[in-house]
């Protein structure tokens, strides 16, 4: 597992906890990004086929993740079932977006991306990615 590369789901503490376990749990199977920071990071896109290594908020690794597909899409394209699989508990769209929202206009999301003025809409284009559970 040292020689795959790291999936990072959110910033380390509470919302990576809670998303860890609910990629372990097998309730999260999929995950967005948006397609700049794949850009800002100069990170190719995942492809169907490529594992990950799971880390927690303290860089263990608690599992494999396999991903099964992979598309870039407007946020305003983003279906409910990518919503739900998820695994926040979101049943509808709106509501998936709304947390979405509320991460990428955060603090930590714009410290990181050092723009405390950003904000995404329905053209922002996102990396829709289903993956797979393969080891814990």
């Amino acid at each position: 597992m040292d020689e795959l590369p790291i999936a990072e789901f959110g910033f380390p503490g509470e919302l990576r906890d809670k998303l860890v376990a609910a990629v372990l749990d097998g309730s999260k199977t999929t995950t967005t990004g948006l397609l700049q920071d794949f850009e800002i990071d100069e990170e190719p896109l995942p492809v169907a086929g490529q594992r990950s290594a799971v880390i927690d908020s303290g860089g263990k690794r608690v599992g494999v993740i396999e991903v099964v597909d992979v598309r870039v899409a407007r946020l305003g394209d983003v279906d409910l079932r990518h919503a739900v699989d998820e695994g926040e508990g979101d049943t509808s769209v709106a509501q998936w977006r709304a947390g979405h929202e509320q991460f990428w206009h955060g603090g930590d999301y714009r410290g990181w991306l050092g723009d405390p003025g950003f904000t995404v809409n329905d053209e922002t284009p996102a990396v829709l990615q289903r993956f797979r559970l393969v080891q814990e």
